[in-house]
Parts: structure tokens; C-alpha cells; sequence
């Protein structure tokens, strides 16, 4: 069925009715639209007209699986409950998606939010969506594309990151995303004293994200930097002060002092700010760093979500054999130890494999095209078959797209192997292997050797002793959520 869903995961709020209004005057009507009910325990069903659907109060990301797990159009368009749709929404919808090629899976609209010309520090907050990427207030995908990926990741029990999270795995199974023109209003809740020191608890989602994508991940997510730095420093400061030396106490003060005069200074400075600030800025440290040392251990051994990890690519030398410098003689081929073993155990677990190589020596005049394939015939008689072959002769130089660390490479033996880059492990054992997987949105694993430096091995998400201890992680991830 083609058309549009409107999916709508909702607590109950007063202001799911003000969204059901705005939606019943839109022009085109959608084909359908779901309301999730996400209270764990609801006392009296809601009150809407629309279908209803009851996901047990385990957060929107499960919220929003099953309200577009339940529809049949080719297109799902996520709403939260609390935006408001200004006329010819729907209208803009339909224009956003229906001048998309195949390779777009999801559009996002624009989202407006209104605040006072000197705003608190919660209204400031809240108007950072305005500036989020793929935030689900606002946001559709096609049906086929969440089914690919299996939808949101439900790890993540609070509408933080999840939305992001989705993006870059969507990005990595090789389909773009795009902004489109439609927009909505997204006002800003009242909330409570304590509402800064509350939302601390997505410093768990953090380590979630972490675990799965390593250190960079907020580079890969599109997701801005965070202050857990700081926090760190002022706990710290705080402990050492009533532990250790007394002076620490001053530093604690400055910190705590500059936090405060941050979040004070654009704000309208009344005095219940003034209060709610210099109280939260002294606490709200403290409950970041409680907040991500428990997601670090809940979500220690986390991968991504589905674990499906459909092929492995190898870089060759310094990895599968030992590196000797622009070879072309077949007799010098060596695999390094448990190499056979690493590839035996891929073969058992029916993964395709292949190998990404640069070499440069080809650009360079010091070794032949028929040299290396001569050399790569060796390793595949040796270790082989391989699934797939993939080398770059060009120099850096040259500037191509394949050498790694450009994605390329990955790029093309994906394409090869008829599997999204998203389901592709490179291993290799410097930067630029990495670099590369990165770059293709494939996922990686560096076996580190003495050539490689200590800044990739500090910068690489997932770091593993040697090539059979690699593999295992590769094999122990497809069967772990």
C-alpha cells in the first residue's frame, strides 16, 4: 500500500489532543496514523479516534517499532506527541517525499521552537532540536528501509539518541538521508526545578553509543559535543577535596562558579534562575559522571543493533601476511600465526571474505600489476579462496577514491559481495584500514603490530591483541544484543 503512516508514540500527555487537532484539519489526510500507548501501566485507555497500539512503557524507540510494525504503507512519518502542526503540513509532506529517488530512506522536517528573547536554561536546551539531525519530532523513513535495519534500537529506554543512532546505521547499510521543507512547532514543556539534573540520565545513552561506535561516535552520529570532560574534573575535584587536600575544594569552586555563570549568562537572570541555577550547577556534575559510569557498565560488550555481520574484509599485509615492502615474489608470502584458524573459523560461521589492499608500489614503478596479482594468487592458494579481491595501484599523490583512507575499497568489495557496508567488518592493522571503514560506514577492528602508532590505536573504536582474538569478536557479536 502506498501512502503514509503517522506514527505517534505517547505517555498519555495532555498534549497528544492539541496534536490530534492539528492533524484532523490537514489536507491530504494520511493513510492512517498510530498512537503507541507507552504507559507501562495505563489506568483508563486514551482517548483518541485513531488506532491504538500498546507498547508496555519500554520507551519510544520500542514505541515507534511497533507503531510502524504494524502499518503497511510504503512510507512512515514519526511524530512526538508534543509538536504542533502549522496548515499544509501534510500537503509539505507529500512534496518532501514524493521528489526522493530510491536511495533516499528517510526526510527530515524542520522544527521550530519558540522561546523568549532571553531564554532559561531549559528553553535553551529544548531549542537545540532545532539545530539535531534526523530527530524523530520530525521525521520519515521508508517502510523498507526500517525493516532492513530492524528498526530503532530499544536499548535505549528514553527519547535520546536513539534517533541518531537509527540515522547512522541507516547511513551505513548505504541509504541517504536528506532535510526536506516541511517544518513543525515543537513548544517547551513546563517542567520542574530539577529538570537539567534529570535529563543527566542520557549519559547512559552516551555510553551505549560509545560501546557500540567507540570514542568517535559523536562525529559519526552528527551528534554535538558534550561537557562530561568538565564534569569529570569537578567531581573529582569535589572527592579529592574531602579526601585528600583541602585546596582541591577552590578548584571544585571555580569549576562549579564558571558552570553556572555559562548557563546564567543568556538567560533572563530572575531570581528563581539565579536559584535553580546555582543549585543544579552544583549537582548536576555529579549525577552526569553517576549516570555514565552505570551505562558504561550496563552496556560494557554492546554492539550495534541488529548484530548482523555479513562479511569480513582483511588488509593484507601486516595483517593476513607478514609485511614485506612492495613485494612481487610470490615466495615471500607469509601468513602471519592463526590466520588459518581465524579464516576457517569465518568459513564455518558462513561469512564471506575478502581482502582490501593498497599498493602503492604499482604508481610507483616498483612493482607490477602482474607482480601483485601474482603475490595475491600465493595468499589465496594459501588462505583463500577469498570472496573478493580489491586493490588500489595509486599513489596519495594521485588523490583517487580508493586508497585507503578513503572509502573506496570497502565501497566496492560491499558492492561485490551484494551486502550493505553496514554488515561489513574491516580488519587491519593501522589508522587507514580503519579510516576506511569509517569513511564507508562498515564497522572495524585494528590488530595492532609494531608499526602501528599509539594515536590510532587510542583513536580505533574496537582494538583486539591479534587476528584470531579479532575474528572471535567479529563471531561472538553476531550472536549478542
Amino acid at each position: 500500500m502506498t501512502g503514509v503512516t503517522i506514527v505517534i508514540p505517547t505517555v498519555g500527555r495532555g498534549c497528544l489532543t492539541n496534536l490530534l487537532t492539528d492533524l484532523a484539519r490537514q489536507q491530504p489526510q494520511p493513510a492512517a496514523v498510530h498512537v503507541v500507548d507507552d504507559r507501562p501501566n495505563p489506568d483508563r485507555p486514551l482517548a483518541c479516534s485513531h488506532r491504538v497500539l500498546n507498547s508496555g512503557g519500554r520507551g519510544p524507540a520500542a514505541a515507534r517499532n511497533v507503531g510502524w510494525r504494524a502499518a503497511d504503507t510504503e512510507w512512515i512519518a514519526f511524530l512526538d506527541d508534543d509538536v504542533r502542526l502549522p496548515d499544509g503540513w501534510t500537503s509539505a509532506l507529500y512534496d518532501d517525499l514524493w521528489r526522493l529517488d530510491s536511495q533516499v530512506a528517510g526526510v527530515q522536517g524542520g522544527i521550530e521552537v519558540p522561546i523568549s528573547a532571553r531564554p532559561t536554561d531549559w528553553e535553551r536546551s529544548t531549542a537545540g532540536l532545532e539545530n539535531a539531525t534526523w530527530a524523530t519530532a520530525d521525521m520519515a523513513y521508508r517502510r523498507v528501509s526500517l525493516e532492513q535495519v530492524s528498526g530503532f534500537d530499544e536499548r535505549f529506554p528514553r527519547a535520546y539518541h536513539e534517533d541518531a543512532e537509527l540515522a547512522l546505521r541507516m547511513r551505513r547499510h548505504g541509504w541517504r538521508l536528506v532535510k526536506g521543507q516541511r517544518h513543525v512547532v515543537h513548544p517547551v514543556r513546563p517542567e520542574g526545578f530539577w529538570v537539567s539534573v534529570r535529563v543527566q540520565r542520557g549519559n547512559s545513552d552516551d555510553a551505549l553509543m560509545r560501546a557500540v561506535y567507540g570514542r568517535r561516535w559523536r562525529t559519526v552520529a552528527e551528534c554535538p559535543p558534550g561537557r562530561l570532560k568538565w564534569h569529570v574534573a569537578t567531581a573529582l575535584s569535589a572527592v579529592a577535596a574531602l579526601l585528600v587536600d583541602k585546596k582541591a575544594a577552590i578548584i571544585w569552586g571555580l569549576l562549579t562558579a564558571d558552570f553556572a555563570r555559562r548557563r546564567l549568562m543568556p538567560g533572563p537572570r530572575t531570581s528563581e534562575e539565579i536559584v535553580r541555577m546555582l543549585v543544579t550547577s552544583a549537582v548536576l556534575p555529579f549525577a552526569a559522571v553517576w549516570h555514565r559510569a552505570l551505562g558504561t557498565w550496563r552496556h560494557r560488550g554492546s554492539v550495534a543493533w541488529p548484530d548482523k555481520v555479513s562479511a569480513v574484509l582483511f588488509d593484507r599485509d601486516g595483517t593476513l601476511v607478514h609485511d614485506v615492502p612492495y613485494n612481487g615474489d610470490p615466495d615471500r608470502v607469509c601468513p602471519v600465526p592463526q590466520a588459518h584458524e581465524a579464516l576457517r573459523r569465518l568459513g564455518q560461521a558462513g561469512l564471506a571474505v575478502g581482502v582490501i589492499t593498497n599498493q602503492s608500489g604499482i604508481g610507483r614503478g616498483l612493482v607490477s600489476e602482474e607482480e601483485v596479482a601474482a603475490v595475491n594468487k600465493r595468499l589465496d592458494e594459501l588462505l583463500g579462496p577469498f570472496d573478493t579481491w580489491q586493490v588500489c595501484p595509486h599513489t596519495e599523490e594521485d588523490g583517487c577514491p580508493c586508497r585507503k583512507p578513503a572509502p573506496g575499497l570497502v565501497l566496492a568489495a560491499a558492492n561485490d559481495l551484494g551486502v550493505p557496508p553496514g554488515q561489513v567488518v574491516v580488519i587491519g592493522d593501522i589508522g587507514s584500514d580503519i579510516e576506511a571503514a569509517d569513511a564507508a560506514q562498515a564497522r572495524s577492528v585494528l590488530v595492532p603490530n609494531q608499526k602501528t602508532r599509539t594515536a590510532e590505536v587510542r583513536a580505533a573504536g574496537t582494538v583486539r591483541p591479534d587476528l584470531l582474538a579479532a575474528v572471535e569478536h567479529v563471531l561472538e557479536s553476531r550472536g549478542r544484543r
